[in-house]
């Protein structure tokens, strides 16, 4: 099992000091979710989206993922926030044990790994990835 935490990519971190990603409102960037089987080897140190060990289904889901909605940006007590909303694949006959996000206007770059900790199924059925709420203690990406 490779993907083994739920991490921020290093790389993301850089390039967000290089003005590299922006989430705000338009011209925003495009931000995507590729789900991946547990053979999959993504971390902190994954630097762009990749189709190896990525996930496959015979209808609801191809390859390169789905487009995330970003519902903004904030700053409260001193930490800066985002998240996306929640994002369902439907029909879908798929086994996942992870995600990346990552961002189709910068190079595909990677920003974050997600672990689902344990392989999660979909059989003929909807598949949801919930993100957390829009709060300085929970967002997807905090910054402090």
């Amino acid at each position: 099992m490779a993907i083994t935490t739920n991490a921020i990519c290093d790389s993301f971190k850089k390039e967000l000091l290089e003005g590299k990603h922006n989430f705000s409102s338009a011209p925003s960037s495009v931000f995507k979710l590729a789900m991946y089987n547990s053979n999959a080897v993504l971390g902190k140190s994954t630097t762009s989206y990749t189709t190896g060990q990525e996930v496959t289904s015979p209808a609801g889901y191809t390859a390169g993922g789905k487009a995330l909605v970003n519902t903004g940006t904030s700053v409260a007590s001193s930490v800066a926030i985002t998240t996306f909303s929640n994002l369902s694949f439907t029909n879908v006959t798929l086994t996942a044990r992870g995600a990346l996000i990552y961002n189709t206007s910068n190079s595909n770059s990677a920003v974050a790994v997600l672990d689902f900790v344990s392989d999660k199924t979909a059989t003929a059925g909807t598949f949801t990835i919930q993100f957390p709420a829009y709060t300085t203690s929970a967002a997807i990406l905090r910054i402090s």
